[in-house]
């Protein structure tokens, strides 16, 4: 018989607009021929229309059909369906009312199993004892009394639909209301376009993962290619390998972890997942906010190596050092926002993707949780990089570079810009769209309440001034950019030598080459500080090019071969004694004798071994005296007698490599003219 009242009361149940006070019919079944017929909604104990009243009455069915007593039904009635005056007054039944039929039926509850609610208990009713209702509540009027005591034309606010209820102990918040949740799979968006979201973040997420993963086997494939100051790309590479990944598994899973399950027994639909009670729903976020936050981090750190490498011209392992330090931070902090928010228990499905984030439905973890830190970043990083074009691009103006390294240098500055643009327009665009979010979300919340007031029973908004619905595209380019964000790693290690590094991999071998193009340019640029103070007439000391891709510094070389060109002045200057000419042939033939003769057979070892001693002995006891002008081309001298009986031995060997610094092309002529001679 209930289940028949229920269904039939489902059934015949009006669709009241809440908006406004109004008298409605009673249509409790269990209240019917009573001394009135209307009440109004909200009840005394918040049920904000007569089908959740009717739902929360079934309890008592029993005890009133046994007539357990006889004021169990007028109290009850009295607070499911309290009678309605003419201006909202509130009449509450008195205490002696409720003792009475709470004593006479406890008994029969108990074998039922049905405990006395807490919010029906005895204390909380005026301490009177009359009837109900009274004969004042039966009396109409056309004014207001002065003992009208509440007026109900008012705006409710949200009232959670029971559909959208969940458990007290989940600890679940949705628009201001605790123990409930938002549905799922959106809110807002049909299943047609959902389903178009999904597949397109889904095609998008694989593009991002391939692109960011190929970056990350670049590196692999030759892990000193990459150091400072552009090693950072890597690490952001990593983190948004991880992102993607994460949205193409929500894409996979579709709804099924940002989702809780569908409960028709208890009347429950599908809502959305809050809290850390779900522990894949918890994984899906902590890997996805971790390394979002972390990649904005290495960006961060990207722009202040670069800024470290221009401006005060930090070297390769300078920057280095600083690595633990980088690590630290940019795996730090995210780590301590990741633990915070799993504290606070803001962790939200997200219905739309698949994944679980924050700040979906909670503004304020969006404010302070995902626009804080990405703003800060975006300014300090912006900063940086600023700073460091203008730096690299004074060099440029100010400075006399060789054409080759001019042109480096403009290229390594155009990827340089062209690699923040393409990091910084896609993430901009993200916290653009999170700005609308947050400042449309409310009116997108009203909106839905007027929309879907009367489906799920609850009172309507009051005095609508502004509605809106969010556009499917705002969305759309919100996921798109979220995802494009880490694409640009991959220009940047894309090359003519990275295909080449491939090729040679996927043919098994490895390929060594040279110094990485961007380090270098960075690494040849003289010392600005020096350019200023530097006489008109003075060289510029240009640091070495041969820098090793294991970074080593290329300061001692640099001095060195600036001794040598000083060392080449005597010999220039004293231009009437042909001696010194010859004599520094005789040194270059000397030094291509020595190089020759490791080249020897075996089984002259040993008369390389004894000849090497003497060239060395005759070389280095000359070098003392290198520094006075007039024991230069005595120490010459005796160099060319040594070097003249050693090269008849060994010219007939192949050319040996001349590595020279400062020298004249007279200088380079007389060389090869003495070495054909001898």
């Amino acid at each position: 018989n209930d289940d028949l009242w229920a269904s039939q009361f489902f059934e015949t149940s009006l669709e009241m607009d809440h908006s406004e006070f109004s008298c409605e019919p009673i249509r409790l079944r269990m209240c019917q021929d009573l001394p009135y017929n209307t009440t109004f909604m909200p009840n005394l104990l918040n049920h904000y229309d007569q089908q959740t009243a009717a739902l929360a009455m079934e309890p008592f069915h029993p005890m009133v059909n046994l007539v357990c007593s006889a004021d169990l039904r007028m109290f009850l009635c009295a607070l499911y369906a309290p009678v309605c005056t003419n201006y909202g007054r509130m009449s509450m039944p008195c205490q002696s009312l409720c003792q009475r039929a709470k004593d006479e039926c406890h008994k029969l509850m108990e074998i039922f199993g049905v405990a006395w609610p807490d919010d029906m208990e005895c204390s909380r009713f005026p301490d009177c004892d009359e009837p109900y209702p009274r004969q004042e509540d039966l009396q109409t009027s056309s004014e207001p009394t002065d003992d009208s005591s509440m007026t109900v034309q008012r705006d409710y606010g949200f009232w959670c639909p029971r559909e959208l209820k969940v458990d007290p102990d989940l600890g679940y918040t949705f628009m201001g209301r605790k123990d409930c949740s938002a549905p799922c799979p959106s809110m807002f968006f049909n299943q047609q376009e959902l389903t178009f979201t999904r597949y397109f973040i889904g095609v998008v997420s694989i593009v991002c993962l391939s692109a960011t993963l190929f970056t990350f086997l670049t590196f692999l494939i030759d892990v000193t290619r990459f150091r400072y100051p552009e090693r950072p790309i890597i690490f952001y590479a990593v983190c948004y390998v991880m992102v993607s990944l994460v949205f193409f598994l929500g894409f996979l899973l579709e709804d099924r972890i940002a989702c809780n399950a569908v409960s028709p027994a208890q009347f429950r639909a599908s809502t959305i997942t809050q809290g850390s009670h779900n522990k894949a729903c918890t994984l899906f976020f902590m890997v996805l906010y971790f390394f979002t936050m972390a990649g904005s981090v290495w960006w961060v750190i990207l722009t202040i190596t670069w800024f470290l490498a221009a401006v005060p011209k930090w070297g390769s392992e300078a920057i280095e050092k600083k690595a633990l330090l980088f690590h630290a931070v940019a795996w730090g902090l995210p780590g301590a926002l990741t633990v915070t928010l799993l504290a606070l228990n803001k962790i939200e499905g997200d219905g739309i993707s698949g994944v679980c984030f924050i700040g979906l439905y909670d503004i304020d973890t969006l404010r302070w949780f995902v626009l804080a830190p990405l703003c800060l970043n975006v300014a300090v990083g912006v900063s940086l990089l600023l700073v460091g074009i203008v730096a690299l691009n004074r060099v440029r103006m100010e400075i006399p570079l060789e054409k080759e390294n001019q042109t480096k240098l403009v290229k390594f500055m155009i990827r340089m810009g062209v690699f923040s643009v393409l990091y910084l327009v896609p993430l901009l665009t993200v916290i653009g769209c999170y700005m609308y979010e947050h400042t449309y979300r409310s009116i997108w919340e009203t909106t839905w309440m007027e929309e879907n007031c009367r489906r799920y029973h609850i009172p309507c908004p009051y005095k609508v001034e502004q509605t809106g619905r969010p556009l499917m595209v705002l969305f759309l380019i919100k996921y798109l950019m979220m995802l494009v964000v880490g694409i640009p790693s991959v220009f940047w290690v894309g090359s003519k030598k990275t295909c080449f590094e491939w090729a040679s991999f996927l043919h098994g071998r490895r390929r060594k080459d040279g110094v990485n193009e961007s380090r270098q340019v960075l690494q040849e640029q003289p010392d600005f500080a020096q350019s200023l103070l530097r006489e008109p007439n003075t060289p510029i000391i240009r640091k070495s090019r041969g820098t090793s891709t294991q970074g080593t510094s290329t300061h001692a070389s640099s001095t060195h071969l600036a001794v040598v060109d000083d060392l080449d002045e005597p010999v220039r200057t004293h231009q009437g004694h042909p001696a010194s000419t010859r004599s520094k042939a005789s040194s270059v033939h000397s030094k291509a004798s020595y190089h020759g003769s490791l080249r020897r057979s075996r089984d002259d070892r040993s008369d390389t071994m004894a000849y090497r001693g003497t060239e060395e002995r005759s070389f280095h006891g000359s070098m003392p005296r290198l520094d006075h002008p007039l024991s230069t081309h005595s120490s010459l001298h005796q160099i060319d007698d040594h070097s003249r009986h050693s090269s008849q031995r060994d010219v007939s060997e192949a050319p040996p490599t001349l590595i020279t610094h400062g020298t004249t092309a007279s200088d380079s002529r007389v060389a090869e003219n003495d070495g054909t001679s001898a």
